[in-house]
């Protein structure tokens, strides 16, 4: 190894050689178990769209060799470039070529820091106050970077539903398709989703959870790997998905895709509760039939035929509750006998409506006498006709009981249902919402955040809406994906002379095509072609395009629009967003959650404007290149509203600096 590091240092462009020190010291780790994989260089990703700046790396858009080039200068609209393999004959006086932005399409790798900002492509306001669900059209490796400034220990719930990798249908690596005779396929998708899952945990509360979906193909690599990086303690439940099963199958019918759940700390993760399907119905049948002067009798009765027409619909354990009590409770007689010996707990008790006492059973009572004296005044104890009373066991305290980590449903419904919002079938596979409903009301709070940076035809987002509609709640969503397109329709629109980027391409794309007409349709109720489809739903939401910026232009404040977004998103993307300054000193609208000072020697004359404001201010942005200047600036402010405080624009260039080494 001495002879390879002293090769190493003869490298003499620094970041190459930070580079190759750090993938030898990774080959040469010993490791005696555990997964082992073969880590390949980080992807890079086409910009088309994004203008060439001196230094960056270029293609020819046209080019199906994918070429790279290196710009040595800009000039109206015009790149000069040379190859990057041949970049050492430009300092032998080479003459490089001279080619129109038109032509090239910016590369940018995953190994260099990237400055990213937030294009606004539309919005849907129908709910009010309410948080808005954010939709980014973007490569996902580099919006997790993004989140990062943002949403860091943030996040309650990560889902995701990866490429599985099946051999069968391929899925973009390094800007090239893999397909099932690549030797390398499952280090790729390994090296692939390794560098998404480590942003993704640092992204979650302590309480966070991740939930990631995937089928029989890479199941057992991914647990491994989930091991490494969030640690095998960490590791909550496998959930197995029987989804339908196919009789072309050789040995087993299949259809089985599962879920792998994490926990940031799965020691300070909440207790799942699965509500019991059909038990509140339970509840309103029996509370409309007292209501409606029926008697418990009879209300009992009416229960009694519900269970029996739903009982196959319905767990055994909800079946038993099947008794309504004077007070139109429904509950289950439940043991109030000690399964152990407890001398202590031996004493009589009588009914206070008969008078008659009952010795207690041979091992004693389940609890002591303050507590039975309690049950027996809430009309909690059973007498009846037997030697030895119940317990009520009230319907109203058992509504949720803890998941089976296995379920059955059809996969169909998802593709039925999405068909039936996009009028046709344009997305393979999607997942079923009400199927994420389930385990997003389990596994994160109603006023909590979800992210799924997989978000494909936008399940997730749906899933989101709807539970809140369900139940109140005030989740919000950040839905993330890319624009890609099939690897056939990219192959057909190659042939008739388009490329990324073109208007005809991109309409192509997933985002355009699938996910943003999905959610339009859901929020608004109407498809793109007018049709209605539903009453839609009250929910606020924002889509946005990832674009990646020029770190000078944010750091003399020339691309504010650009950054506005993310600066809503951290401050909670609550409320309007600050899109400009206006040439004001500082930028405080009505209803806004945060504020911009943009001159900090007006933060007296700022601080004295928010007693008088229209805002419920959590965070401020001060913009100055002074860290006195910032401190000085947060003096004035009043101690008692606690702010959440960030200065521009160091802190947004230090964190992608950090962020971008991945």
């Amino acid at each position: 190894m001495a002879h390879v590091d002293n090769l190493i240092e003869r490298i003499s462009d620094p970041h190459l050689r930070a580079q190759i020190a750090e993938e030898v010291a990774k080959l040469v780790e010993r490791k005696d178990f555990g997964l082992v994989f073969q880590r390949h260089l980080p992807e890079d990703l086409e910009v088309p769209g994004t203008k060439p700046r001196r230094g960056d790396i270029v293609r020819l858009r046209a080019d199906a060799d994918k070429q790279n080039y290196v710009v040595l200068s800009t000039r109206g609209g015009t790149a000069s470039v040379i190859a990057v393999d041949a970049a050492k004959q430009t300092i032998e006086g080479s003459e490089p070529a001279t080619l129109s932005y038109d032509e090239l399409v910016v590369v940018k790798d995953f190994s260099v820091p990237i400055y990213p900002g937030l294009e606004a492509l539309g919005a849907i306001d129908r709910g009010g106050d309410r948080p808005t669900q954010v939709v980014i059209q973007g490569e996902n490796y580099y919006a997790l970077e993004t989140l990062l400034y943002t949403h860091e220990g943030k996040v309650d719930l990560i889902y995701i539903d990866p490429p599985y990798n099946t051999g069968s249908d391929d899925w973009i690596y390094n800007d090239r398709f893999v397909v099932n005779i690549d030797a390398y396929r499952h280090s790729k998708w390994l090296s692939f989703m390794e560098r998404r899952l480590w942003h993704a945990k640092r992204l979650l509360k302590p309480t966070g959870v991740l939930i990631v979906a995937i089928g029989d193909d890479e199941h057992h690599r991914l647990r491994m790997l989930l091991d490494d990086i969030f640690g095998e303690v960490n590791f909550i439940a496998n959930i197995a998905w029987q989804g339908g099963v196919s009789a072309l199958a050789k040995h087993t019918g299949g259809g089985m895709d599962y879920m792998l759940i994490y926990g940031a700390d799965a020691s300070r993760v909440p207790r799942f509760q699965d509500p019991k399907p059909l038990a509140p119905e339970m509840i309103a049948l029996v509370s409309e039939s007292i209501g409606a002067g029926k008697t418990p009798n009879e209300a009992q009765r009416e229960l009694a035929a519900f269970i029996k027409g739903k009982r196959s619909e319905m767990s055994i354990g909800l079946a038993r509750f099947n008794k309504v009590d004077e007070l139109g409770r429904i509950y289950l007689e439940g043991d109030l006998a000690n399964s152990l010996p407890r001398p202590n707990l031996r004493y009589p008790i009588t009914n206070p409506q008969t008078g008659r006492t009952y010795d207690p059973p041979p091992n004693g009572w389940a609890v002591g006498r303050a507590t039975m004296d309690r049950l027996i005044e809430e009309q909690m104890v059973v007498f009846g006709s037997g030697n030895v009373p119940a317990r009520k066991r009230l319907l109203s305290d058992h509504m949720t009981a803890l998941p089976a980590p296995s379920f059955v449903r059809d996969r169909r419904a998802s593709t039925l249902h999405l068909q039936s919002i996009l009028g046709d079938k344009r997305f393979p596979n999607p997942k079923d919402h009400e199927v994420l409903m389930r385990w997003i009301r389990m596994t994160c709070p109603a006023d909590g955040c979800v992210v799924d940076f997989f978000a494909g035809s936008g399940t997730t987002a749906e899933a989101v809406m709807r539970l809140n509609a369900q139940d109140g709640g005030t989740r919000r969503s950040i839905s993330i994906t890319n624009n890609e397109l099939s690897s056939k329709t990219a192959t057909s629109l190659r042939a008739a002379g388009y490329r990324p980027g073109d208007d005809e391409w991109e309409s192509q794309g997933v985002f355009e095509r699938v996910t943003r007409r999905r959610i339009e349709t859901v929020v608004t109720g109407v498809r793109a072609d007018g049709s209605i489809f539903s009453d839609g739903l009250n929910e606020n939401v924002a889509f946005y395009r990832l674009t990646y910026e020029d770190e000078n232009l944010i750091a003399l404040g020339r691309r504010f629009e650009a950054v506005a977004p993310l600066l809503w998103l951290k401050a909670g993307g609550v409320g309007p967003v600050v899109w400009r300054r206006d040439e004001g000193l500082w930028a405080l609208p009505s209803g806004a959650r945060y504020g911009v000072l943009f001159a900090p020697a007006q933060a007296k004359a700022f601080a004295e404007s928010i007693a008088v404001h229209d805002c419920d201010l959590r965070h401020l942005f001060v913009v100055t290149d002074s860290e006195s200047e910032f401190q000085e600036a947060m003096a004035y402010l009043p101690q008692e509203l606690r702010l959440d405080t960030t200065r521009l624009y160091s802190d947004y260039l230090h964190s992608f600096e950090i962020n971008g080494k991945g």
